[in-house]
């Protein structure tokens, strides 16, 4: 209630962005300080026992994770595990360092409870997050996500070995690597939602090489159904873990909010509420294909318990949550733990 009635009102009056920083600030500072962990994990940090189970070799405390996006450099996974995540993800990061795009880059859409988003992967770099990842202390699994660099310069081979720079420098410090082929703010669009991309892609990783933690995959929301099939068979055929479904959508279709707005936002990724039904839709046609072979993380507009049981019917084994914080708050956590643990 004290995000809802304090925060939020005061996050709001700022535009999207700064308050996202804002927010990563505080919680870095969190990070640093044993005092504010224990005070935070002290009013969201619940243990649910019934909730702990073993994926890729890890032990997750309960299923609901951090996406990537919201801490893109490592500054906050010790805030997070005091809120009570079960996991994280960083990133994405990527080879080089970049600002991204242009501001204004983050946008809300409060009628659709969802954001848009064109940050275009600015990030830190590999070699700087992944020295700030070395020196952490955690007691969840903590994921690296991974993206080529935003240089639509950066092609063919050169593409390759930019996304295996910064995965063989992740392969030290994570627990397990998503590998994002869908980010839609690079300048050249999906490329690595492509077939023979990715097959390229896989191949120049190597995930079944001996040493490397586990790699999952992260789908596009607007991945149709004959394409997921298809790039499962490929990522099946080279040995990864698992599966994140799902990142943003570039579909506008059934919105609450204005043409005249979303005109003005302009491009970018949509997430939130807005893609809940299909991100679930894509969850549940992965579980068709997998047959409960590898676990999928299911993420994309959890912004209640119903939400994230929703996921978990579809076939999720794990959740991520950021949207759905923005909105209602870092209570949202424990609430959706409470409601799972009252079904296990």
């Amino acid at each position: 209630m004290l995000y809802k009635s304090l925060f939020k009102p005061l996050l709001f009056r700022k535009d999207a962005e700064s308050a996202h920083e804002f927010t990563v600030r505080l919680s870095s500072l969190t990070s640093r300080s044993q005092l504010l962990s224990s005070m935070a994990g002290m009013m969201y940090g619940t243990k649910f026992p019934k909730l702990e189970q073993k994926l890729f070799g890890l032990t997750f405390p309960n299923p609901v994770g951090l996406a990537a996006g919201f801490d893109k450099n490592g500054e906050t996974p010790v805030a997070m595990q005091a809120l009570g995540f079960g996991f994280v993800e960083i990133g994405s990061i990527t080879a080089r360092p970049s600002s991204g795009n242009p501001k204004p880059r983050a946008f809300r859409l409060p009628e659709d409870r969802s954001l848009i988003n064109r940050m275009g992967l600015n990030n830190q770099g590999a070699e700087v997050v992944v020295d700030r990842l070395n020196k952490l202390k955690l007691n969840i699994p903590m994921g690296v996500n991974i993206a080529k660099t935003n240089d639509p310069s950066i092609h063919g081979d050169a593409a390759l070995q930019d996304y295996l720079f910064s995965y063989e420098l992740a392969n030290g410090v994570a627990d397990y690597i998503t590998v994002n082929i869908s980010c839609p703010n690079t300048g050249e669009g999906k490329t690595f939602e492509d077939p023979e991309a990715l097959s390229s892609l896989l191949e120049a990783l190597e995930p079944n090489k001996s040493g490397r933690v586990p790699t999952l995959v992260k789908f596009s929301v607007d991945t149709d159904q004959a394409t997921l099939a298809s790039l499962v068979d490929i990522c099946e055929d080279h040995g990864i873990s698992g599966y994140v479904a799902t990142n943003t959508s570039s579909n506008r279709t059934g919105l609450k909010t204005s043409e005249t707005r979303l005109s003005e936002i302009g491009n970018g990724g949509l997430s939130g509420r807005a893609i809940a039904e299909q991100s679930t839709r894509i969850v549940s046609w992965l579980s068709d294909i997998l047959k409960g072979s590898k676990p999928i993380i299911g993420v994309g507009g959890i912004d209640s318990p119903e939400a994230a049981i929703q996921k978990i019917e579809a076939g999720a084994s794990l959740i991520q949550i950021y949207s759905g914080m923005v909105y209602e708050g870092p209570g949202l956590i424990k609430k959706i733990n409470k409601a799972l643990s009252k079904r296990a």
